[in-house]
């Protein structure tokens, strides 16, 4: 064991030297953001954030901490429905509550629901025993019913 040296590679020497130089040099390293974990409030799905990101989304978001999906949500309601964004967003926590509330704990039940709601939709559409088009998809059929000449 007497012979035996500790080698030191080339690599190994230059990162020592440039650590020596960081700490000469008093250059001090950037923060660390620090990361927690945060539950959205309509959906409650936890995603990991930097307490600046929490402000950001808190700023505008009336104080409520949202994850990205529902955010997208709020804002695709503010462009179809053309409301403010705060309406937007009581629209939203309010569909999202229900969910929670139903959806979760009896799908069969929230199923039920969104079929329920459909036909309403689509009973109050209807409009009575029109025609649903005006013309025939087959110019041929409507030129023969329409044209005099061709009766006999």
């Amino acid at each position: 064991m007497e012979g035996l040296q500790r080698t030191i590679s080339d690599i190994s020497f230059e990162l020592s030297k440039e650590g020596l130089g960081v700490a000469a040099n008093n250059v001090p390293l950037p923060p660390i953001s620090e990361v927690e974990a945060a539950a959205c409030e309509c959906c409650g799905l936890s995603e990991d954030c930097t307490a600046e990101y929490i402000g950001h989304v808190k700023d505008k978001f009336m104080g409520k901490l949202i994850c990205g999906l529902c955010a997208e949500a709020v804002n695709e309601e503010m462009e179809k429905n053309g409301w403010k964004r705060e309406e937007a967003l009581k629209e939203h926590m309010s569909a999202c509550a229900k969910f929670n509330r139903i959806g979760r704990v009896y799908p069969v039940l929230y199923q039920a629901e969104a079929i329920k709601q459909i036909l309403k939709k689509t009973k109050s559409d209807h409009r009575g025993g029109r025609i649903g088009r005006s013309s025939s998809c087959i110019p041929a059929v409507g030129r023969d019913v329409c044209d005099p000449t061709m009766v006999k």
